[in-house]
């Protein structure tokens, strides 16, 4: 499984999971676009790391719920690369409380982000797939858009709607040679469950039949595959990344 030659977007890749997803697809070969918030000071420390490690890569910041923004993004890739071979749409946040007490703010927040910016920088690479009959595109959901989770109900309700995005996507564009899936991870080590509180994180191990949280690795190792044209005649599939947590 390679990729040189190839051109892959990732957006929200300044840090943790983004960011060895990017270093995965940069090291088997891939031209890198770096995306992440304008504020973000940590993409540009990435760049360097991976201009460091041989990469060839380029750093594009804005609002993946700006599709000014996201139009930017992949015209600096097509300028850059002349083309946008896989998208990993990686940019999400979690605003978690119980329903009664969540704000309109912190749904709307979430929604946009994780399922309408998802949905903008499919749109935006479109036509170039299209054009070059050929595209990967990668969601990354989880496993609470799959089966849910109490205090989770935006954050859940944006990752089975990219779910739902997702096979649609595969649909619409299998025809052009293009493919749409998505995976669903369970805990990963992350800034993001270093903040739970160990019983819930108790309660999370004690039901992952392989008896430990993932790695962003786990994450990254998943969808080289499915940016590789090992992964040809896989579309529309959402793959569970989640040590057994869902079966």
């Amino acid at each position: 499984m390679e990729l040189k030659g190839k051109t892959a977007v990732i957006t929200g890749s300044g840090r943790g999971l983004g960011k060895a997803i990017a270093w995965k697809l940069g090291k088997m070969g891939a031209n890198i676009v770096l995306n992440d918030i304008a504020v973000s000071d940590s993409v540009d420390a990435t760049a360097e790391e991976f201009k460091a490690a041989g990469i060839n890569v380029v750093v594009t910041k804005g609002d993946v719920r700006i599709m000014e923004d996201v139009e930017t993004m992949v015209k600096t890739a097509l300028e850059t690369f002349n083309s946008v071979d896989i998208l990993v749409n990686n940019a999400g946040i979690t605003k978690d409380n119980l329903m009664l007490k969540m704000s309109e703010k912190d749904w709307d927040d979430v929604l946009d982000i994780n399922l309408k910016g998802a949905f903008l920088c499919t749109k935006a690479v479109t036509k170039t797939m299209m054009k070059q009959k050929s595209g990967k595109i990668i969601n990354i959901a989880s496993v609470a858009g799959v089966m849910g989770n109490p205090g989770q109900a935006n954050y859940s309700a944006s990752k089975a709607g990219l779910i739902g995005l997702t096979k649609s996507t595969a649909k619409e564009l299998a025809s052009r040679g293009i493919t749409c899936n998505a995976v669903a991870p369970g805990i990963i080590e992350s800034k993001m469950t270093e903040v739970l509180p160990e019983s819930v994180k108790e309660n999370y191990f004690n039901n992952i039949p392989l008896k430990r949280f993932g790695t962003p690795e786990d994450v990254a190792n998943v969808i080289g595959f499915l940016a590789s044209e090992s992964s040809n005649y896989v579309t529309g599939q959402v793959i569970n990344i989640d040590g057994g947590l869902v079966m």
